[in-house]
C-alpha cells in the first residue's frame, strides 16, 4: 500500500510538472485536431497514391541504378504494398506539416513558454515573425537534407554495395521494397538530421538551455546523433557515419552562430 501511494505521489507530481503540463497540452490539442488529422491523412493517401506510383517508376530506370544491377519484385502485391507505403508516408506529412504549423504560431503564447521568457527578461517573438523564420529554415534545411541523401549518399552507397557483392561472386537482384526503401530512409533521415541548427538555435534564443549546458553534454549530444542514425539509416556502419556526421556538424555550426551573433534581451516588460 504504502509502494501505491508513493507511485501515485510520483505520477502526480509528474503531471503537474511543466513537463506534464505540456503533456496534457498536447494531448488535448490532438483530440481537439483528430478529425482535421485524420482528414489530411486521408487526402494525403488518396493524392499521393498515383504519385507514388511515378516515383517508383521513375527510380527503377536502368540510368537510375547500378551496373549489372536488377530490381525485382518476390511477392504479387509487393508493388502495390510499397505504392500504399509511400502514399501513406505523404499523407502523414501533410498531418504532421499542421501540427507542426500550429504548435510554431502558437506554441511561443503557451503559459509555459511565456512564464520562461518572463524569467529571462525577453519579450516573446511575434508568432508571424517566428513562424515564416522557423518553417522557411526548416524546410530549406530539410531540402537540403533531401540534396544530400539523394545527390551524394545513394550514389556512393549503392555503388559501394553493388561493387561488394559483385566481388564476392553474387548476383545482384535486389528487392523493390528493399530498394525504395533504402532511399526513403536515407532521405527522411537526412531530412530530419539536417533540422539540428534550427533547434540548437531555437533552444538557445529563447532561454530554454544555456550554451554552457550544451556543451557540458556535448557527448551526450553527440552519440544521440549516432543513435538517431542508427534507427533512421539503412542497417551498415558506413550509412550510420554519413548520416550523422553532418547532424554534429551541423550542432556544432550552430553553437558557432550563437556565440558570435548573441540574441539581445529585450525586457519583457518594455
Amino acid at each position: 500500500m504504502a509502494s501505491s501511494s508513493s507511485l501515485e505521489d510520483a505520477v502526480t507530481e509528474l503531471m503537474d510538472s511543466p513537463g506534464g503540463q505540456l503533456l496534457n497540452s498536447a494531448r488535448g490539442y490532438l483530440r481537439r485536431r483528430a478529425m482535421a488529422l485524420l482528414g489530411l491523412f486521408l487526402t494525403g493517401l488518396v493524392l499521393g497514391f498515383p504519385i507514388a506510383k511515378r516515383i517508383v517508376t521513375w527510380l527503377i530506370e536502368e540510368q537510375r541504378l547500378p551496373d549489372d544491377v536488377n530490381v525485382i519484385v518476390t511477392s504479387p502485391v509487393e508493388f502495390l504494398m510499397l505504392q500504399i507505403q509511400l502514399s501513406a508516408s505523404f499523407g502523414l506529412f501533410l498531418a504532421l506539416l499542421l501540427v507542426i504549423t500550429e504548435t510554431t504560431l502558437r506554441g511561443v503564447r503557451h503559459p509555459l513558454v511565456l512564464e520562461r521568457f518572463k524569467e529571462v527578461n525577453i519579450r516573446p517573438p511575434k508568432p508571424s515573425f517566428s513562424f515564416f523564420i522557423a518553417i522557411g529554415s526548416s524546410l530549406l534545411l530539410a531540402i537540403c537534407g533531401v540534396l544530400y541523401a539523394w545527390e551524394l549518399l545513394t550514389p556512393m552507397l549503392f555503388e559501394y554495395l553493388s561493387n561488394d557483392a559483385q566481388q564476392a561472386g553474387l548476383s545482384t537482384q535486389w528487392k523493390l521494397g528493399a530498394y525504395v526503401g533504402f532511399i526513403l530512409n536515407l532521405c527522411i533521415a537526412s531530412a530530419i538530421g539536417f533540422q539540428a541548427p534550427v533547434l540548437t538555435l531555437l533552444a538557445l534564443r529563447i532561454g530554454l538551455v544555456e550554451p554552457p549546458t550544451l556543451v557540458a553534454y556535448r557527448k551526450h549530444i553527440w552519440f544521440a546523433a549516432f543513435v538517431m542514425g542508427a534507427i533512421f539509416s539503412p542497417p551498415d556502419p558506413l550509412s550510420l557515419f554519413l548520416v550523422s556526421l553532418p547532424v554534429i556538424l551541423l550542432f556544432e555550426t550552430a553553437l558557432l552562430v550563437h556565440r558570435i551573433m548573441p540574441m539581445k534581451s529585450t525586457p519583457a516588460n518594455s
